[in-house]
């Protein structure tokens, strides 16, 4: 089982986005939650391109939330590195 980590970047991303958009108080139980199935399936989420390839993605607790990470095959490791919303422009998916 692969081990799965929030790099400090993930963890500030996270906190930006219960500030902006007010979050629940769950919402870090929610975010690990989703991070869960990766430590068994950590090729799960969809592979980015571009700028952000090498990177992979999975939605959070709400379809608008992007879990980027990167797998450590080497390591068996997941690292997030960010969380941004989807519905921007800037957001990995973009482009």
């Amino acid at each position: 089982m692969a081990q799965v980590e929030l790099a400090h970047s993930a963890v500030e991303d996270l906190d930006r986005l219960v500030r902006t958009h007010s979050l629940p108080g769950d919402t870090r139980e929610r975010v690990r939650t989703s991070l869960e199935r990766l430590g068994r399936f950590p090729r799960l989420g969809q592979e980015l391109t571009g700028r952000w390839e090498g990177f992979r993605f999975i939605l959070g607790p709400w379809r608008w939330m992007l879990l980027i990470y990167v797998f450590d095959e080497n390591r068996d490791r997941v690292v997030i590195v960010t969380i941004q919303e989807a519905r921007t422009s800037s957001a990995a998916t973009g482009g």
